[in-house]
Order: structure tokens, then sequence, then C-alpha cells
């Protein structure tokens, strides 16, 4: 654990007791903080006295009397569509209002770092897609490079839950725009941008609130190195705003089926090929074709933000190379679930959004396309004109009918994961693949997105043995 640091002999109240809260509350304690705590949930707050600590309803008049900060959990809004109320109470009060990440970014630095050859380092990802698999696969690369890692924030362990890095280590952080947007310190030494889309926009009042909060891990406290996926424009634009010039290689510029040309630093795919360009010459290259855990464009954007972020750290081309080869990739995102027949069965249940959809969708030449669920905003226009692989849709979800009339290839409706599962099995022809690839959040029918990332597979167990 972190002990969090700056708040010795106060009092901080956190709002929000699942893993983070809980987590916050325990580092407080442990960096001689007094945690007064807060939920909706009279369960979560029996969970939390269960372990000793006290519970205050933060929503009365002077709750926040002798409260130095208050601590907030990243699913709860804190301005838009409008502020939870007891954070509405923290603001009228002038206290303080943070997240774990940054109590984290305030405590990871100690005196002890100061007689180490080699200081800890923190890289931070964030994104709208593909920010989970990059940090992932950061982590498998460093560690099978034999380096001193842990992986954490919106994946793995709570941020605060870390062991204190030693000698060499490196902290990998995935980070949402729920947790950079609220952070009152963001200091990582490389961060990486992979990409963006609308997600959230109700959150974030928009696409310019969504961005400005990705945005805050690059400005907020300047990182050594920034890794910017340039295929989009506010990718483009970011990396403009954080270098000096163009051969500025404090910013590795990154794309996925482009050409990247200059004196900068540049990491870019072309038709299943790494390159690494310095001051307009190749220093690096790798053939993604072969790596399994990697499939389609998507995955080879998410190859390139990794590899530059590992070669900000020193690690040379082959060794990274090495660690992709060997990258098993990560549950419910592109993962190769089973083959048989001559049929590959592929379950991307994180592709929550149409824009990550499309590119699961480019992954594979023939697809059986198992989609639906609740529609996000944006509509589903996008998705048709990425769906030319597709041979046929069988559509789940509550709207399974309204979800198929929208699309533009061939549609059945399903409702139910067995019965698209049943029906996608029983006409998919040797050389297709059965895609699990939804465009839509999952919460008519699932609790998240693993849930129904599992329901696919276990429907696919009975069938297959």
């Amino acid at each position: 654990m972190i002990p969090v640091r700056g708040f010795s002999g106060h009092k901080v109240a956190v709002l929000g007791l699942g893993r983070s809260g809980l987590t916050a509350a325990r580092a407080l304690v442990a960096g001689g903080a007094t945690p007064v705590l807060w939920d909706d949930n009279p369960d979560a707050r029996e969970r939390a006295e269960a372990e000793g600590f006290t519970c205050a309803d933060l929503t009365r008049e002077g709750a926040f009397d002798g409260i130095a900060a208050l601590i907030v959990s990243p699913g709860i809004p804190h301005l838009y569509p409008s502020p939870n109320p007891v954070v509405r109470r923290a603001l009228e009060a002038g206290v303080p209002v943070d997240n774990d990440i940054g109590l984290f970014f305030r405590s990871i630095a100690t005196p002890d770092w100061e007689s180490l050859d080699t200081v800890p380092r923190v890289i931070a990802v964030t994104g709208s897609n593909g920010k989970s698999t990059t940090a992932a696969l950061i982590d498998h690369i460093l560690r099978e490079a034999g380096r001193p890692v842990q992986l954490a924030g919106n994946i793995g362990r709570g941020v605060l839950d870390l062991d204190p890095p030693g000698e060499g280590g490196v902290v990998v952080l995935e980070l949402s725009s729920y947790q950079t947007e609220l952070a009152r310190a963001l200091t990582p030494d490389v961060a990486v941008f992979t990409n963006l889309t609308p997600d959230h926009l109700d959150r974030h009042a928009g696409m310019g609130g969504y961005f400005a909060a990705k945005r805050r891990l690059f400005s907020e406290g300047g990182p050594e190195r920034a890794v910017i996926g340039v295929d989009e424009t506010e990718g483009l634009f970011l990396a403009n705003q954080l270098a000096e010039g163009s051969g500025d290689d404090r910013v590795i510029r990154v794309s996925s089926g482009r050409k990247l040309s200059g004196p900068g630093w540049h990491v870019f795919a072309r038709k299943g090929f790494l390159s690494e360009y310095r001051k307009a010459r190749q220093v690096g290259s790798i053939d993604l074709r072969a790596i399994k855990g990697l499939p389609g464009p998507h995955n080879h954007q998410n190859a390139c933000a990794a590899y530059a972020a590992t070669r900000a750290l020193g690690l040379s081309p082959k060794v990274i190379e090495a660690g992709m080869h060997s990258y098993p990739g990560l549950p419910h995102r592109s993962q190769l679930v089973a083959e048989a027949g001559g049929v590959a069965y592929v379950n991307d249940s994180k592709a929550t959004n149409v824009d990550s959809a499309v590119k699961a969708l480019q992954a594979f030449d023939r697809v059986r396309w198992i989609c639906g669920g609740l529609e996000k905003e944006g509509g589903l226009e996008a998705l048709n004109a990425g769906s030319g692989s597709v041979a046929k849709a069988y559509v789940i979800g509550r709207e399974a009918a309204a979800f198929a009339m929208k699309l533009r290839v061939e549609a059945e409706v399903c409702t139910t994961m067995a019965r698209a599962v049943e029906r996608a099995m029983e006409e998919a022809q040797p050389g297709e693949t059965v895609l699990l690839a939804p465009a839509a959040a999952s919460f008519d029918q699932y609790d998240n997105f693993e849930k129904r990332g599992e329901d696919f597979m276990a429907e696919l167990r009975k069938r297959l043995g």
C-alpha cells in the first residue's frame, strides 16, 4: 500500500465505497489521516464500518466543518450533468475535491528515492479505445524484459493498493477520463494518448469537455515524454501543443495506417509492419502480422503506442518485439476463445461503442457478428460504413429489433446471447469468424461487459464441449 502523504493529523472525507474508495481510506489511515466515509448504499457503509471505519452523512449541514479534503470515487459526477449533492457541499464549503489518482501522484515519490540509482517511473495511458490493451501490453513487455513493474488504475489493482516501487520499478496506469478530469496532481514520466472518439459525453458536457479531461494528463504536470496517437484531429492538436518544434523528440507521434514523416520521433504501422523513425531515419521495425495477441489495425495502433512508451524507457526494439510475441491478449478484447471446423470465435465484449466495434470488424475478413445492447449517443451510422466484412449480424438486447433496423447488413433479431450464438454457429462457414463486438453498453442484460463476454464464452463451451 502507498500511504497518502500530506494529510497526517487531518480529517479527510471519502465519497463512494467501492474498490477505489475503500483503498483510499486505508491509504489515508496509513498516512496518519482520519477518513470520514459516506456512500448512499447502506450495504457499502456496513462493509466499511466492519473494517473499523467511521461513516457520517456528508449531505447534512456542516458536514465539512474541519474536513481537509473530499476524495471522490470515479463514477460519481462532480460537475456534469450535475454535481453529486455531497460534492456540491464540499464545493460550497471551499473544501478541495480530489480522487485516488491525485492522492497517488502526490504520495508516490518519497525521500528515500534519493538513495536509489534508478528512481521509479510512472507510465500513464489514456484515450477512448485501446488504453487497456496498451497498458497491459506495456506491463507485459517490461515484465518479460525483467523490469519490476506493477499495473493499476482502471485495470488491475487500485493505485493506492500498489507496493511502493523500489529500485528501477515501473508503475503502469490505465486512466479513464473520469479519473484524469478530477485528479489534482497528474505527473507521470511518460503519458500516452491512444485516440479520441465520442464516449461519456453526458458526463463531460460534449466532446470538448471529454477531450479536456484527457488533455489534463499532459497539461497538469508535463511528462518527460508524451506518446500521442495522431490519427484524429484532437491528437494532432495535442501533439502540436506539447512540442516546441517539429524535431522535438519529447513528443512521440503514433499512427496506424499511415506513414509519419519529419525530423521528430515517429512510430507507425502500415500493412502489418511497425516502423520507428527518428530524425527522418528508420531505427526499428516489427512484423506485427504473426502476433496472435494483437490482431487488426486497432491493435497495431496499441502496439505502436506500447512500443513508443517502452522505447522511451530505454528498451531495445528486439526486446520489445520478443515481449509482443508472447503477449496473450486481454480477456474480452479481441480475445480468441476457440477455433473449430475452420471457424474462429472471438470475444470483444469491451467493444462498447461504435468506433471500437468498427475496428474489431475490420480485423477479420468475413464475420458472423453478434451485436446489440444499450445504444450510446451518436447513433449507429458509422457501423454501416465499417461493416463490409459482415456476412450477417445476430442482434441481442432488449431493443434488438430497433437496433437491427438501423443496420445495413442482413440482421437476425435474436435478443438473447444463447440464441445469437446458436444461430451464428449454425450458419458459420470455414474461414469465417464469429465475433462478439456489441457496439453498445451491456446494462440492459448484464452488470458489465465482462459478464456479457463470459456469457458468450459459456454458450460456446456448451456447444463446442
